[in-house]
């Protein structure tokens, strides 16, 4: 038997009580700062977070904005939650900070813990958000709040559940920043390797004499033409639209997600293996020029806002070099646009990249795989683990916040709090 199972089997042998959450906690709702009240300095007010905050499993981050407007206040070590959209947001604040409209704050009382209750709104999000309202601005009342149903089950039971789970997300917290950490030692190989010097007046890449070329030199640029997503098809030719690009594609695909008719098909232009596919519009800058390495082995139509570059170089490498600070460099000075930025074919044709013999190409786009592979692939390495560490904690706090009422009678449970 379980811990768990032996404070359960002490303590409530017979069943949890179950509560409104108006009756167990210490509800505060937000509210908007009157007049221009806002400094960037601390010490001319208390830090303001407003209801766009966005959230994550995590102490909540300082804002930098502060208030000097009375408002009210989430003391230390109190849940903070979004009334607003996304309903049922959750975090904890570790520190005294005012917050806004969309937000509210919740302290536990008669018997409840705080971190308790955070597990409990986490694992049950789904219920909150069918209690919310509003057809154009997705929000959720004091009242509805106050009517929830909690289990109460005994401090000690409370204690070793959240210790529990505490281990899960610390667990998990561990393995995000050893990813982040390996992203960024990613990125300084990838610089490291893709960055030639100049030695007695000779170009050399990790002691390979590189080539400079222009991107016109190297391939041709092919603009995409024609395609909508109202185009698409359940099966047919495959074909990517740019959009898809940063919202599906990683940095390369051998299967499309979308298809289109094989009459359709013969209107659009395509790309076959070892292109790059270009988008060059984008919202920001980071975004502008992303690129997917083809690999299918059948050739696929491209939409309009992109590029297909054919050329005879290791593809990989190519796409790889698009991603360095160089590259980076190059776009932010010839970009054109300000709310929708975009990189024409004729500068793309002008940049400059280092080509080293195709042997040594091959080299570094092996070792740079395995870097990607590490960090970015969701089927091995450390996102993988994450996922899979995501799932078990889901699944042991979905078990731990279950409870068989103390009541008969008492019908309401975290299973129809609503949803």
């Amino acid at each position: 038997m379980s811990k768990i199972d032996e404070l359960i089997a002490q303590y409530c042998p017979n069943g949890v009580e179950y509560k409104e959450l108006g009756e167990v906690v210490i509800l505060t709702m937000g509210t908007s700062p009157a007049g221009n009240t806002f400094s960037h300095n601390s010490e001319d007010g208390i830090e303001f977070h407003q209801g766009k905050t966005s959230f994550g499993n995590e102490i909540i981050k300082h804002s930098n904005i502060y208030t000097t407007s009375p408002i009210k206040i989430a003391e230390p070590n109190s849940l903070i939650m979004s009334v607003r959209a996304p309903v049922g947001a959750t975090n904890l604040t570790d520190r005294r900070i005012a917050i806004g409209r969309g937000l509210c704050s919740m302290i536990g009382k008669n018997g409840l813990m705080t971190k308790f209750l955070y597990y409990f709104i986490n694992n049950n999000i789904q219920a909150f958000k069918n209690k919310s309202s509003g057809s154009t601005f997705e929000a959720i009342n004091t009242n509805e709040i106050k009517h929830m149903f909690i289990p109460i089950p005994p401090p000690p039971v409370q204690q070793e559940i959240v210790n529990i789970l505490d281990k899960f997300t610390e667990l998990e917290a561990e393995l995000e920043a050893e990813l982040e950490a390996r992203r960024k030692q990613y990125e300084y190989y990838r610089n490291q390797l893709l960055t030639p010097v100049e030695v007695d007046g000779k170009w050399l890449m990790n002691g390979k004499e590189v080539e400079w070329k222009t991107l016109g030199e190297v391939g041709t640029f092919v603009r995409g033409n024609g395609l909508q997503k109202k185009d698409f098809t359940e099966s047919g030719v495959g074909c990517i639209h740019y959009g898809q690009i940063y919202t599906y594609y990683g940095f390369s695909a051998n299967k499309t997600k979308s298809f289109v008719s094989h009459d359709l098909a013969t209107k659009f232009r395509k790309a076959k293996k070892g292109d790059l596919v270009i988008a060059t519009t984008s919202e920001n800058m980071e975004d502008v020029c992303k690129t997917v390495v083809w690999l299918g082995d059948e050739e696929i139509c491209i939409s309009g806002e992109t590029y297909i570059f054919k050329h005879n170089q290791n593809p990989k490498y190519l796409a790889y070099h698009l991603q360095t600070p160089m590259f980076f460099d190059y776009k932010k000075q010839n970009v054109t646009g300000t709310k929708v930025i975009r990189l024409h074919g004729e500068k793309l044709e002008k940049y400059q990249i280092p080509i080293p013999p195709l042997s040594e190409q091959e080299r570094i786009v092996e070792i740079l795989d395995k870097f990607d592979r590490l960090v970015n692939d969701i089927s091995e390495g450390l996102p993988a683990e994450i996922e899979a560490r995501r799932k078990q904690y889901e699944y042991y706090r979905g078990k731990l916040l279950l409870f068989q009422p103390v009541t008969a009678g008492l019908t309401r449970s975290p299973q129809n709090n609503g949803e």
